[in-house]
């Protein structure tokens, strides 16, 4: 199973994002729950990546694993950082809905 954590603000906006695990739905080059959940988030981290007014970090240290967070951000960016934590939170939802067995998120909301 993945395990997804999606941390936003207390007004919604995108903080950071963990993803571990593996969705285990089929065989590797053929999971179509973990090809999923990867286009979400890489997409996810694309679009905080080319936003010219934040500093994102990121890391993949091994594979089933990936970790982004925003580290500084003009407060213009609220739309976006909210939309994309808006994202994360409907891609993945439809997913572990759809496959509960193999993908789970949970939200914490910073103070």
């Amino acid at each position: 199973m993945t395990e997804i954590v999606l941390v936003c603000s207390k007004d919604g906006c995108f903080r950071a994002c963990t993803a571990k695990g593996h969705a285990g739905f089929a065989a590797k080059g053929k999971d179509i729950v973990c090809a999923s959940e990867t286009t979400i988030l890489r997409t996810a981290l694309d679009v905080l990546e080319k936003t010219d007014t934040l500093t994102v970090k990121a890391e993949a240290p091994s594979r089933g694993q990936l970790a982004f967070m925003v580290e500084e951000g003009e407060p213009l960016n609220r739309d976006r950082l909210i939309c994309v934590a808006d994202f994360i939170r409907c891609g993945v939802k439809a997913l572990s809905d759809e496959y509960p067995d193999n993908i789970s998120m949970r939200e914490i909301i910073e103070e």
